[in-house]
C-alpha cells in the first residue's frame, strides 16, 4: 500500500525541466524555459538615461506650458527633479558576474564549488552590486561565504561574511 514511485524524470538535481514542445505550446517567457541555453549578460543600468532625458523633455515641455496655466510648473518641476535622478542613478556596470565571481573566490580562504552572484542596489543613486554566495568544495559544503564586490569599480564595500554550515 505504501510502495514507492519512482521519481518523475523531469525533476533531478540540476531543477525541474519542461519539454520543448510543452514550453513552445504554454508560450513559457523565456527566462523561465530551462530549454534556453547560453550566457546571460545583466543589463546595463546605463539605460536609466534614457528614461531621464524623456523626464528632462516633459519637464520643459510642462514648463513651456506654464505660460498658459501656472499650475504645470509643479508638474515641470517634478518632472525636472526625477528627470535628474535618473541621469545620476545611471551607473555603469563595468565589473560583469563572471569577474565579480573570480574577485569573490579570491576573497574567500577555502576552495570554492558552487557560486551564484545577483545585482542588487545601494543607496539613493542606487550604486550597483555584486552579491556572490559562494559555497565550500566539500561533499555537502561545511561553509558558505558571503561576498560583496562594487559592480562600478570592483572594490569590496563590505566585509567577508562567512558561516559554518
Amino acid at each position: 500500500m505504501n510502495e514507492k514511485r519512482p521519481l518523475d524524470p523531469r525533476v533531478s538535481r540540476e531543477g525541474i525541466h519542461i519539454d520543448r514542445d510543452l514550453a513552445e505550446a504554454e508560450a513559457i517567457e523565456e527566462e523561465l524555459d530551462s530549454n534556453v541555453v547560453g550566457p546571460y549578460g545583466f543589463p546595463d543600468p546605463r539605460r536609466r538615461r534614457t528614461s531621464g532625458v524623456i523626464l528632462l523633455v516633459l519637464a520643459g515641455g510642462l514648463a513651456i506650458g506654464t505660460i498658459w496655466n501656472t499650475g504645470l510648473w509643479i508638474g515641470a518641476v517634478i518632472a525636472a527633479l526625477v528627470g535628474v535622478w535618473f541621469m545620476a542613478a545611471a551607473w555603469p556596470l563595468r565589473i560583469d558576474q563572471g569577474q565579480a565571481l573570480a574577485e569573490a573566490v579570491g576573497s574567500v580562504g577555502f576552495p570554492v564549488g558552487h557560486a551564484s552572484a545577483a545585482v542588487t542596489f545601494h543607496g539613493i543613486r542606487s550604486r550597483p552590486r555584486w552579491s556572490v554566495i559562494l559555497y565550500e568544495a566539500t561533499e555537502p559544503p561545511d561553509q558558505r561565504a558571503l561576498v560583496t564586490i562594487d559592480a562600478v569599480d570592483g572594490t569590496q564595500p563590505d566585509p567577508v561574511y562567512v558561516e559554518q554550515l
